[in-house]
């Protein structure tokens, strides 16, 4: 398999899904809260052009989980 920054970029983004999937099932589990605590970061960017308009809304959740998934992803495309 070829090496790209489009495959690195893939690798992270299932990771951090993995880790997030993995967090909800154990949001129940009491004694693992600050592994599944998420931390949420925001980013609103507006412009208005006159001739183009836009408006984005932008929302990330990182909890400790989806940052060891994304380490491990990184680890297996490094492997690869």
């Amino acid at each position: 398999m070829k090496k790209t920054n489009l495959t690195l970029i893939i690798f992270i983004v299932l990771g951090l899904l993995a880790g997030t999937i993995i967090a909800e099932l154990l949001t129940p589990v009491s004694s693992l809260a600050f592994l599944t605590k998420s931390a949420q970061m925001n980013w609103h960017p507006k412009a208005d052009l006159q001739i183009l308009k836009y408006d984005l809304d932008i929302q990330v959740k990182l909890n400790l989980i989806s940052i060891l998934c994304a380490i491990g992803a990184i680890w297996i495309y490094r492997r690869m």
